[in-house]
């Protein structure tokens, strides 16, 4: 599953490097073995972001990108899309990923993560909960799901752990929240990549099915 992340990331246009961030020696013997750069972190940390800013501590890249591990159907143009806002605008910290929802039962689902925007792109706030409200069931504006994949300002990255922790994220339980109530922008770019991680057996089984028919079929998930 790994290797396929890292293969997928590897045809992203806009990346100049890949390395794989991890605390577990025997996740760092099976990226070396299929020749992936590695660098092994504290176990220590706390979230993804933690973890990825270690390794981006000793780089000189200008721009990282949080790419998670369990997402073998990664679309390389998914990731381009998320870097293309810091290339061309300067003063942004942090891009990230939407996508329109079609099933209508992960909007109420809370672990489906929602997010509502400004009309310049900029998250207006990230919830479990359905937003907006419908208030008069109109269905008139779509809702959005939050894809998971971020990108920093290097500076910004390694300063994320020290800012402080609000009301909003210990509540919502979204690290992502910390930016915003920190004051700082959150660009948001639609895709129409759907983000299928594997947390679970049936999570894996449901992913290589996907990618089998992919392989059948000839085209790009996403």
């Amino acid at each position: 599953m790994l290797q396929h992340v890292w293969e997928r990331a590897s045809r992203s246009q806009y990346l100049t490097a890949i390395l794989v961030a991890t605390d577990d020696e025997r996740i760092a013997d099976v990226a070396r073995g299929f020749g992936a750069r590695v660098r092994m972190t504290s176990p220590e940390h706390a979230s993804g972001t933690d973890r990825v800013a270690e390794a981006a501590a000793s780089t000189d890249a200008e721009l990282v990108v949080n790419i998670q591990g369990d997402e073998p159907l990664i679309d390389p143009a998914a990731i381009d899309t998320a870097i293309l806002p810091l290339v061309h605008e300067p003063e942004l910290s942090m891009a990230t990923l939407k996508k329109r929802i079609e099933d209508p039962r992960e909007t109420g689902d809370p672990n489906v993560v929602k997010v509502v925007t400004a009309h310049n792109g900029d998250a207006i706030y990230f919830s479990r909960c359905a937003i907006p409200f419908d208030r008069d069931g109109s269905n008139a504006t779509p809702y959005f799901k939050h894809i998971g994949l971020y990108v920093y300002r290097r500076d910004f990255l390694l300063s994320y752990s020290a800012l402080e922790v609000g009301p909003l994220e210990r509540t919502e339980r979204l690290e992502q929240l910390r930016a915003l109530e920190n004051g700082f922008a959150i660009r948001v770019v639609e895709t129409e990549y759907e983000s299928l991680g594997v947390d679970t057996p049936e999570d894996l089984k449901r992913v290589s099915h996907l990618y089998e028919a992919t392989l059948l079929g000839g085209t790009n998930h996403g």
